[in-house]
C-alpha cells in the first residue's frame, strides 16, 4: 500500500504519480517540455492546457545576497558581516572540473534535455515506486535554480521559506513553468553559473566561491578534481555530508560524484581512482561574520558603522529598506578608521585599566573640521561573556550606546565659557566665587520664565582654599564651581542652552539639556563621541561639524558594481573665531599649571579639561591639539562603583580625578595617534593675568590649604557640585543619580538615589 505522510494526504510517490498523469492528461505536456526550446513552444496548444499556461511565467531573481565587507581609511579589512556568506563570481571563474562535477551528480544529461528530463522523472517514478519512497529525485539544474530563487528571495524568514520548499503539486508546477521561462532566456551556461552562485553548501557558505574558501582556503578556479567532487557532492544534503563533522560519510559521497564523473566520460577511470584515494585535504577556514569578529579591536567601530547605514536616510527612506540594503550585502565600505589612531587608542586604554577592572574606561578621536572618526575603543571588549559587552559606551543609546550617556562633569564648564564671550562678557570677566554659595537667582531661561532656587540649594567647591574673587583663566584652570554658576547667572541659562545646541551636545538619550544651573556642572549624561565633537569645534577656531565614519561605498549586485552616495559631514559655525580661539587659550592653562597636567602633550599645542562627577561616578578628560580633538570617560556603565580606595589597571587610587586616570590615558593616546603628524598651533588669545601682587598673595593661603585638605594629585577643583536641580531645583536629586542624573543603573534604567555628594 503507498505510505501516506503523516499528516494525511497523498504521499511524495503519489503526488510524483499525479503530477505525471495530470501533465499527460493536459495534452502530453511533458512530452513538450521534455524537448528543448522548440518542444518547450509547443505548450501553446490550446485545450487542456489552458490553465498551465495561465501560470505566471515571470521568474523575479532577487539580486543575490553577499558578504559586505568593511575597512579601514587605508584599505585594510575591519570585518565582515552578512546574511548569506556569498561571493558571486563568473562562470570562467569556477574550476571546469567543479562544472562538471555539479552537472554529473545532479543532472547529468542537463545539455541534452529542456526545462524537465523526462527521462528522468520516468526513471524516478519507476525507482520510487518500487521502493515506496521516494529515493531518487527527478528535478533537473534548471528546476533546482528556480526553487533556491524561492529561497533566497524568502531571506531569514521562516514561513516563506517553508513556502519555498513545500512539496506540493502546485508549487512543483509553478517551478515548472518558470523553468521553462529561464531555459529560454538564459541558456545552460548562464543557468550553471547562476546555480553555482546561489546554493548553499553548508558551514555558512552560499555560492562555490565562499565554499571553496571555507573548505579549503582557496579560490573556486583553483579546485582540483577531488575537492570539486567533494563540494559537488555535499549538496544534496549539507548537513549528512558535511566534511568537517563527518570525514567519513564525506569521504564516500565525493567518491561517488567521482565515479559518477568517470561513468559520464568527464574523466577517466584511472583519473577516478586516483582521485579517490587522495585524502579530503581540507584546509577550513572559520567563517568570521559580525562586527564580533573585528580585527584592530574594531567591533564598537565596526558596529556603529552598522548603525549608521540603518539611521540615515540617505541609504533608504525607512529603516526596513535600509536594513533590507544592509543584508542584501556585497558592500564595500571604506570608513575613517585610521589604524594608527586606532591601535594607540586601544594600547592606550589597556595600559591603564584592566578588562577585569570594576570600572570601564572609553575613548574617541575625531578630526576637527572634518567631522571624521579616526578611533573608537573601550577596556570592555564586545561579546556576550564576563567582562564583555554589546554597548557601545563611546555613542548614544540609539546608536548602540548606554542608555543615558555619562555625566560630565566640568568637562561642561568650556562650553559656559564659550557661551559668556559670545554674549560679550571679556575674557578677564571677573566674579567673587566664594568657597560655598547659594545657587544666585533669579536666572533667566530661554521661556522668559525665569529659574528660581526655591530650596535653597547651595553650591561649594572643591576644596575650602579655592576663594575668589577669581577671572575667567584662573577659574578655568583650577575648575571653581561657584565661579561658573555665578556666570550662567550673569548670562543666564538660554545662551549656555543655545551653545549646546550649537555644538550638538545633548545627553545619551537623545533628549535636549535640561533648562537649569546644575547643566552647567555637567549633571547630565552624554556619550564620548558627542563630546570629541563638541571640543573640535574649539579646534576648529568655531566650526562644528557632525562626526562621520563612512568615506565611500560600493555595491555589487551580480557581478555589476555601482557607487552608493554616503552621509556627509554637515559643518556649521557654532562660533566666532576669537572665542574658540580664547576658549583654546583658557584650556591650554589647565594642561599648563591647571587640573590637567598630567595630561598635557610635550611636543604640541595642546588643551583639554578634566571632570569628575559627584560620588567619583565618572571621571573625563576632554582635550584636543589643532587637528585631533578625543575624548576619555572612565567609570561603571551601571553607575555603581564610586572610585575612591579603588585599584584601576594595577594602580591604587585613593580618589580618582579627571586628571588622575583618563588624563593620561588621553596623552598616550593622542601622542602615538599624532606621531609623525604634523604639530600646527592655536591662535592664541593674549589674556591678562589678574594684579600680580594680589594673586601672590591669595596664592600662599590656597596652597597651605590644599596641602592639607587633598592629596597632591594636579587635580583642584574639577569634581563638581551637582545639587538636584535638573527638575527645577527641588534639591533632591531630581530624578535620581549624581545632580538629577538618572541613577541606578545606566543600562537598565533610571533609579531613585540622592543627588549631589554634600
Amino acid at each position: 500500500m503507498p505510505k501516506k505522510r503523516s499528516g494525511g494526504g497523498l504521499s511524495p510517490t503519489q503526488q510524483a504519480a499525479k503530477f505525471l498523469g495530470v501533465s499527460v492528461l493536459a495534452g502530453a505536456v511533458l512530452a513538450g517540455i521534455a524537448l528543448p526550446a522548440v518542444g518547450a513552444l509547443g505548450l501553446a496548444a490550446k485545450g487542456s492546457v489552458e490553465g498551465f499556461d495561465a501560470l505566471p511565467a515571470n521568474l523575479k531573481t532577487p539580486p543575490l545576497s553577499q558578504r559586505t565587507t568593511i575597512l579601514d581609511a587605508e584599505g585594510g579589512t575591519i570585518a565582515t558581516v552578512y546574511s548569506r556568506d556569498r561571493t558571486v563570481v563568473d562562470l570562467k571563474d569556477i574550476s571546469p572540473y567543479m562544472q562538471k562535477a555539479i552537472v554529473a551528480i545532479e543532472d547529468s544529461r542537463f545539455y541534452e534535455h529542456g526545462a524537465i528530463d523526462l527521462k528522468g522523472v520516468l526513471r524516478a517514478l519507476n525507482k520510487n515506486a518500487r521502493s515506496g519512497e521516494v529515493s531518487e529525485g527527478a528535478s533537473t539544474l534548471t528546476q533546482q535554480y528556480v526553487k533556491n530563487v524561492f529561497v533566497e528571495e524568502a531571506g531569514d524568514d521562516a514561513t516563506k521559506v517553508a513556502q519555498a520548499t513545500q512539496q506540493t503539486i502546485g508549487r512543483k508546477i509553478q517551478e515548472l513553468k518558470l523553468a521553462i521561462q529561464v531555459e529560454e532566456e538564459l541558456g545552460k551556461k548562464k543557468i550553471l553559473e547562476n546555480y553555482l552562485n546561489i546554493t548553499f553548501f553548508g558551514q555558512q557558505a552560499y555560492g562555490v566561491e565562499a565554499a571553496s574558501q571555507r573548505y579549503f582556503s582557496k579560490h573556486a578556479k583553483d579546485l582540483k578534481v577531488q575537492e570539486a567532487a567533494l563540494l559537488a557532492g555535499i549538496v544534496q544534503s549539507p548537513s549528512r555530508y558535511d566534511p568537517v563533522n563527518d570525514e567519513a560519510e564525506a569521504t564516500k559521497r565525493r567518491n561517488i560524484v567521482l565515479n559518477r564523473m568517470a561513468q559520464v566520460g568527464d574523466i577517466s577511470t584511472a583519473e577516478a581512482e586516483k582521485a579517490k584515494k587522495a585524502p579530503l585535504g581540507l584546509k577550513v577556514s572559520k567563517p568570521k561574520n559580525g562586527c564580533i569578529t573585528a580585527v584592530k579591536n574594531a567591533s564598537f567601530f565596526c558596529d556603529y558603522v552598522r548603525e549608521v547605514f540603518l539611521s540615515d536616510k540617505v541609504f533608504g527612506k525607512t529603516r526596513k529598506d535600509r536594513a533590507k540594503v544592509w543584508n542584501q550585502g556585497g558592500l564595500t565600505i571604506r570608513t575613517t578608521l585610521d589604524p594608527q589612531a586606532q591601535k594607540s587608542v586601544q594600547q592606550s586604554l589597556k595600559d591603564h585599566v584592566n578588562q577585569s577592572d570594576s570600572v570601564a574606561a572609553a575613548s574617541t578621536l575625531v578630526e576637527p573640521g572634518t567631522g571624521k572618526v579616526l578611533a573608537m575603543g573601550q577596556t570592555k571588549p564586545y561579546g556576550y561573556g564576563k567582562n564583555e559587552t554589546e554597548i557601545n559606551y563611546s555613542v548614544d543609546h540609539s546608536m548602540g550606546g548606554s542608555n543615558y550617556g555619562f555625566p560630565t562633569g566640568s568637562t561642561f564648564k568650556p562650553f559656559v565659557a564659550a557661551a559668556a564671550l559670545e554674549e560679550g562678557r571679556p575674557a578677564t570677566q571677573e566674579y567673587s566665587s566664594p568657597y560655598e554659595m547659594p545657587y544666585p537667582e533669579p536666572v533667566q531661561t530661554c521661556s522668559g520664565k525665569p529659574w528660581l532656587n526655591t530650596d535653597g540649594a547651595t553650591v561649594p567647591n572643591e576644596s575650602e582654599s579655592e576663594v575668589g574673587p577669581y577671572r575667567l583663566k584662573e577659574a578655568m584652570a583650577l575648575s571653581v564651581n561657584t565661579y561658573f554658576v555665578q556666570m550662567v547667572a550673569d548670562i543666564g541659562l538660554c545662551p549656555v542652552m543655545e551653545m549646546a545646541d550649537a555644538l550638538h551636545v545633548v545627553q545619551g538619550n537623545g533628549d535636549k539639556l535640561p533648562e537649569v544651573p546644575a547643566v552647567s556642572l555637567g549633571s547630565k549624561g552624554v556619550a564620548p563621541l558627542t563630546m570629541a565633537s563638541a571640543y573640535a569645534a574649539f579646534a576648529s577656531r568655531g566650526m562644528y561639524c557632525t562626526p562621520i565614519v563612512i568615506e565611500s561605498i560600493t555595491q555589487k549586485i551580480g557581478n555589476k558594481q555601482k557607487s552608493l552616495d554616503v552621509p556627509k559631514s554637515t559643518c556649521s559655525r557654532a562660533m566666532s573665531e576669537k572665542t574658540a580661539d580664547t576658549v583654546s587659550t583658557l584650556l591650554s592653562g589647565v594642561i599648563d599649571s591647571g587640573t590637567g597636567k598630567q595630561a598635557g602633550l610635550t611636543d604640541r599645542d595642546n588643551a583639554g579639561k578634566t571632570g569628575t562627577t559627584d560620588e567619583r561616578k565618572n571621571a573625563w578628560f576632554v582635550g584636543y591639539t589643532p587637528n585631533l580633538s578625543g575624548a576619555v570617560w572612565v567609570g561603571s556603565a551601571s553607575q555603581q562603583v564610586q572610585m575612591k580606595n579603588i585599584t584601576i589597571g594595577g594602580v591604587y587610587h585613593p580618589l580618582v580625578f579627571g586628571g588622575a586616570v583618563p588624563g593620561p590615558i588621553w596623552k598616550d593616546a593622542m601622542t602615538g595617534a599624532l606621531a609623525g603628524k604634523n604639530s600646527p598651533s592655536f591662535n592664541v588669545i593674549d589674556i591678562p593675568d589678574e594684579d600680580k601682587d594680589k594673586k601672590k598673595d591669595k596664592d600662599k593661603d590656597k596652597k597651605k590649604d590644599r596641602d592639607k585638605d587633598k592629596p597632591d594629585d594636579g587635580n583642584n577643583g574639577d569634581e563638581g557640585f551637582i545639587a538636584g536641580l535638573t527638575n527645577g531645583g527641588t534639591g533632591d536629586g531630581g530624578d535620581g543619580g549624581p545632580g538629577g542624573f538618572p541613577g541606578g543603573n545606566l543600562i537598565q534604567g533610571p533609579g531613585n538615589g540622592p543627588g549631589g555628594r554634600r
